[in-house]
């Protein structure tokens, strides 16, 4: 079964994003982008990746979910297929139907999709965003990795790691990594009760 990573930036205090969906106070530093997108060079955008010398094949993922709120960062700049090196998968009930053909819109049955995407053959499932989503493939026990990229600030307020509620889960720590800038990469598996 493919495992299914949720990857994702956060605050030290666990938030994703501002509330308008801005990400101000998020580590600039070239060294830790340099080794990040040597690592995870499947989870830097299409349309970026010429731009910052990201040549690397994709390593860990072959499919990238997104939440709505998540996929409207790239779509304010024009941006319709953001992972195109990647299948992707937009999660909304209210979009009526997908601004790129090859972004898959998926308006119900997350889970059943989800299970579905794990049972498949390839490489691992990203999940890049979206804390309601997070928060109902989580409850689904469908998570097995969390890799947070802790940046060394407190945001306060703003878009939780997870849009809902959670069960108690006991994590694994598998991998650590930190930076001189301060960003700390923290790999957990997930022990689901």
């Amino acid at each position: 079964m493919r495992p299914l990573t949720y990857l994702v930036a956060c605050s030290v205090d666990g938030f994703i994003a501002h509330r308008d969906g801005s990400h101000d106070g998020f580590s600039q530093d070239p060294d830790y982008f340099a080794d990040l997108f040597s690592r995870f060079p499947g989870t830097v955008p299409t349309h970026l990746r010429s731009a910052l010398g990201v040549e690397g094949e994709n390593r860990h993922f072959d499919t990238v979910l997104m939440g709505r709120k998540t996929y409207d960062i790239g779509l304010k700049d024009g941006v319709t297929s953001p992972y195109s090196h990647l299948r992707q998968y937009l999660f909304s009930r209210r979009m009526p139907s997908s601004p790129d053909p090859s972004v898959e819109l998926i308006s119900d049955n997350a889970t059943e999709v989800v299970e579905n995407l794990k049972h498949e053959s390839g490489m691992g499932i990203w999940l890049c965003g979206g804390a309601d989503l997070a928060t109902t493939l989580f409850a689904n026990r469908l998570i097995d990795q969390l890799i947070l990229k802790v940046n060394p600030f407190l945001m306060g307020s703003g878009i939780p790691l997870f849009g809902g509620e959670i069960p108690q889960t006991a994590l694994t720590l598998s991998d650590r990594k930190i930076y001189d800038s301060g960003v700390v990469i923290l790999h957990y598996q997930i022990n689901h009760p």
